[in-house]
């Protein structure tokens, strides 16, 4: 897929999702006329701010003229992206559940994007993963993402994806529900040997998470290491791999 109606400049792209941003400003500089205000890498991306991921300015990101916005299914909701396209916008909308998924998807979307090349970034990212080794050996786990409501990851989804490849056997993976809210007596009678606590979408830290799963080795990660498609695969598994290794001592 390629913008329509480009007449020898570059696309004019808005990013609605934090990964797709990072990925397109590292490798086409110049291309990104706006992104929402989660959008936190690089450091430093001096655009137009277009409002969140579930709630996105609509008028605004019009005003920017846009050849192309960027989303996910996921991320964003269906009734902004429908507005965008009844307006006239050009809308690539990506769906990763899985890291294979998510490798495609980039080449896609640069590619829509109008970038020059396949980055190296990514075929560092395909490398790396290749060739990662299971860390934890099928230890069970439980990867809360928020509490009040506790909520965990489920079936289906790219950090579990990753987590899966590194070794870890999440409890809930057969769930019906990608992401369900399970009550904190639950995960805790299912004695996970293992909790991820991930510091994105809801910022677990050393003094708030570990304490509600005793018995647990708990597993701080950087949330981006594991949820975001972009750039930072290359060195994902490596870093993973690394904090479930020191948990698991």
């Amino acid at each position: 897929m390629t913008p329509t109606g480009i007449r020898g400049r570059s696309p004019r792209v808005v990013s609605l999702v934090p990964s797709l941003t990072e990925a397109v400003a590292v490798t086409a500089p110049g291309l990104l006329v706006g992104v929402t205000d989660w959008c936190t890498h690089p450091a430093g991306l001096d655009v137009a701010r277009i409002g969140g991921t579930k709630n996105p300015d609509v008028p605004a990101v019009l005003a920017l003229r846009p050849d192309l916005v960027l989303a996910n299914e996921e991320e964003n909701r269906a009734a902004d992206l429908d507005a965008l396209r009844a307006a006239g916008a050009e809308v690539l909308v990506t769906e990763i559940r899985t890291l294979d998924q998510g490798l495609t998807a980039l080449g896609e979307v640069l590619a829509a994007c109008g970038a020059p090349r396949r980055p190296r970034w990514l075929a560092e990212a395909e490398e790396a993963w290749a060739a990662v080794e299971p860390v934890a050996d099928g230890v069970t786990a439980v990867v809360p993402i928020w509490w009040r409501p506790w909520m965990v990851l489920g079936r289906d989804t790219f950090a579990g994806d990753l987590l899966a490849r590194l070794g870890v056997r999440n409890l809930y993976a057969d769930h019906p529900e990608r992401y369900p809210k399970v009550p904190l007596a639950e995960l805790t009678a299912a004695r996970p040997r293992l909790v991820v606590l991930p510091d994105e979408p809801y910022r677990f830290t050393a003094d708030d998470g570990p304490e509600a799963f005793p018995g647990a080795a708990a597993a701080l990660v950087d949330g981006r290491m594991l949820t975001w498609y972009g750039p930072s695969l290359a060195t994902a598994p490596r870093l993973l791999a690394r904090d479930l290794r020191a948990a698991l001592r």
